[in-house]
């Protein structure tokens, strides 16, 4: 049987933010700065190249949705050309300077920027890459071990997150250059990834997102679906102190 490859995505302003500046992308299907408390599953076959991403409009800054939907959306585009660790690199840099492009177009847009976390999903590898603090799980049997690396400084002791980071796309006014976190590894049937924003993992402990995720091998399509809630409603109980953006990703055959 062929391959194939499962996200149950979702997106959402939570409860203390008055707009939404997340978006996502998934495969070529994107979804920017709206709201869905349902998560929406999609299929694809594993083989072509898909992203799955998800971008985070800097708060405090100005068209934080227009910079993160613009990168959702460029990747989206991209995502057929890219097939490593270089094109990846490639793409995000004509991401970073793209944001800064549009910035200095619109006046009121100045310092826009965003952080960008994902997949690229390949026939036997998965390269995974991000700017800024949102992030990359692989969710493994006992627990999520993090493949993403947030750019952000130390925390103190006691601390789990941290309102600063250290870069993004665009989020200053004049160009910046960035290095992305990039690095490949092997995917194979029954892998389980999970992208999202702060939004979540600043509301939720890691202990707890690994409870709600359930039993790997009890995976499918609708208990994926039931997590990806269940992740978002944890976050809304804990506050909903920032926008929610999740995309669960699982290799099925």
């Amino acid at each position: 049987m062929t391959a194939y490859i499962a996200v149950s995505a979702l997106s959402h302003e939570g409860l203390v933010r008055e707009r939404n500046e997340d978006s996502l992308t998934v495969g070529p299907w994107t979804l920017c700065a709206t709201v869905t408390t349902n998560p929406q599953s999609l299929l694809f076959p594993l083989g072509p190249p898909c992203v799955v991403a998800v971008a985070d409009g800097l708060g405090g800054h100005p068209g934080g949705e227009v910079a993160s939907a613009l990168v959702a959306r460029r990747l989206a585009a991209a995502g057929p050309d890219l097939d490593g660790e270089e094109s990846v690199r490639e793409a995000l840099q004509s991401c970073n300077q793209a944001v800064y492009a549009a910035a200095g177009d619109t006046p009121e847009l100045a310092a826009m920027g965003t952080t960008v976390a994902g997949l690229v999903l390949l026939e036997e590898r998965v390269v995974v890459f991000n700017v800024g603090d949102s992030r990359v799980y692989r969710i493994v049997d006992g627990g999520l071990r993090r493949v993403s690396v947030d750019d952000s400084p130390p925390l103190p002791p006691g601390r789990r997150t941290t309102a600063l980071i250290t870069q993004s796309l665009g989020g200053s006014l004049g160009l910046t250059f960035v290095e992305p976190h990039i690095r490949s590894a092997p995917l194979a049937v029954g892998d389980r990834y999970l992208v999202c924003s702060d939004g979540l993992t600043d509301a939720v402990p890691e202990e707890e997102l690994t409870a709600l995720l359930g039993n790997p091998a009890e995976a499918s399509e609708r208990a994926d679906g039931r997590a990806a809630f269940d992740l978002w409603k944890a976050a809304i109980e804990a506050g909903g102190p920032d926008n929610i953006s999740l995309a669960l990703v699982r290799i099925g055959a």
